[in-house]
């Protein structure tokens, strides 16, 4: 059940940065591609790549905290 799990949390890891990624990327190329669309707004183009980073991050973070408790887990059994 464990190793399972630690599968699992393997993939979400991969998924979340797979994902950020992919957003940082077209974020870039949108922002390359039409400079005019994010001139009108208030904040620099890049705030919404710092948000996805910023939750990202935690979400990792708390999957290496799961992975770290699951491997005690098991070292112990």
């Amino acid at each position: 059940m464990l190793k399972r799990l630690n599968i699992i949390l393997n993939h979400v890891i991969g998924s979340f940065a797979g994902a950020f990624i992919g957003h940082c990327v077209y974020k870039y190329f949108d922002y390359t591609y039409h400079p005019d669309l994010y001139a009108i707004q208030s904040a620099p183009w890049y705030t919404s790549i710092q948000i996805y980073g910023l939750a990202t991050a935690v979400v990792i973070f708390i999957a290496i905290i799961l992975k770290f408790l699951i491997k005690k887990k098991q070292k112990s059994i």
